[in-house]
């Protein structure tokens, strides 16, 4: 019972729901289908600059509070791992993807019925501007130290975490049922099934080459051995697979990077906390990936070099706030998905839909990769003959 009270299961149900319903249903009985799905999608959608604001912000004037040199190099190195696997993934998307056997042409598909009624409900800011005014904001809060600033935002970002787990996170079964009750009704979801099957095992095998990569890249910085870090991850790997939350594992994690003669124990007290707030490495080359995928899917094309060069670095940022969404990288990051790529609701809840049968394995990523990140900072604090010393992360 447990298990079925997580996200992903409701978000499984909530799929198989859909796809049996289209299966079945009149064509009467989709246009209820139809109505309710565009219902839900517009309270969405009104809910993405809010959670834009509400999180990014507050992480800016957080991560400002605690300004030091190993923190600004930390968050950099964060930033850069989330963007390098971005475009990892958005390469090997350009080079895999037209080649995957993606039936884009609607002929044969049943037409949706039309929508009974449009309740229409705007954004209070386009979702762009909301991310530029979370970034001046943030940054104006921490140059002028304005305190009481700083704590609105915080019990603003409060204030939308309770909107996002009271109504978007219940919502969201029933909106991923629609969704998948309408592809499953015109027909193309079974066309599509064995596509996002092999996109899910390409982006597993992602998480190991970018894990390796980064392992790789921080031996070579520190001059040490990367096995010798690597090699106790095991049980934190396994557990956030099971938990799919870096929260959950930071006990594990710490535990696994204490164990290892080549991390020091204040660089290791410092980074892991830090890095399961800030870097989702795994979690970002997932998105990527699975947006071109969807992008093939629903709409016949990828996006354009320049789109995916934009959309991969805003996300970078994205997802430095993204740990305190329910729903993580995506959720967060759902204004870009419209905004930058020009998905509609349809592709926003597809987005959703499958970035969670897989979140348990870019969140083991996400962990892993967090030991890489810390050898690095051990190299950093060696280089340049920064003493032992004791590092507070007020996240």
């Amino acid at each position: 019972m447990k298990l079925l009270k997580s996200l992903p299961a409701r978000l499984l149900l909530g799929i198989l729901a859909g796809i049996l319903l289209g299966l079945v249903l009149p064509e009467g009985a989709m246009t209820i289908v139809v109505t309710a799905k565009y219902i839900l999608g517009q309270l969405i959608t009104f809910c993405v600059p809010l959670i834009v604001i509400g999180f990014i912000a507050p992480s800016i004037t957080r991560l400002g509070n605690s300004a030091t040199r190993m923190l600004m190099v930390a968050v950099a190195l964060a930033y850069v791992s989330s963007i390098l696997a971005a475009f990892l993934s958005a390469g090997a998307g350009y080079a895999i993807i037209p080649h995957l056997n993606i039936i884009s042409d609607p002929e044969g598909l049943r037409v949706l019925p039309e929508v009974a009624f449009q309740l229409d409900i705007p954004q209070i800011m386009p979702v762009m501007s909301a991310l530029v005014l979370s970034l001046l904001l943030g940054l104006a809060a921490v140059w002028t130290r304005a305190n009481t600033t700083t704590t609105l935002l915080s019990e603003f970002q409060q204030i939308v975490l309770s909107v996002v787990k009271r109504i978007v996170i219940p919502l969201l079964p029933f909106y991923i049922a629609s969704t998948f009750c309408g592809l499953a009704w015109e027909g193309s979801i079974t066309r599509q099934a064995p596509v996002f099957l092999q996109v899910i095992l390409l982006v597993m095998v992602g998480h190991f080459l970018w894990m390796a990569i980064l392992y790789a890249a921080a031996g070579a910085y520190s001059g040490k051995n990367p096995l010798e870090v690597v090699r106790y991850y095991g049980p934190a790997y396994l557990t956030a697979v099971g938990t799919m939350s870096s929260a959950a594992t930071l006990a594990v994690a710490l535990d696994c990077a204490r164990k290892s003669p080549v991390l020091r124990r204040d660089m290791v007290d410092f980074g892991i906390p830090l890095f399961a707030n800030i870097h989702l490495c795994g979690s970002v080359l997932t998105e990527v990936f699975f947006c071109m995928t969807v992008s093939k899917v629903l709409y016949g094309s990828l996006p354009s070099l320049g789109t995916m060069i934009l959309f991969c670095l805003l996300l970078g940022v994205f997802a430095i706030g993204a740990p305190g969404v329910p729903g993580g990288t995506v959720m967060a990051s759902l204004g870009l998905i419209y905004g930058v790529l020009g998905f509609n609701d349809a592709g926003g809840a597809l987005m959703l839909a499958i970035f969670a049968l897989q979140d348990s394995f870019g969140t083991a990523c996400n962990v892993t990769g967090d030991g890489a990140l810390t050898l690095m900072l051990t190299g950093y604090a060696e280089k340049h003959h920064i003493g032992t010393q004791h590092l507070s992360v007020d996240l």
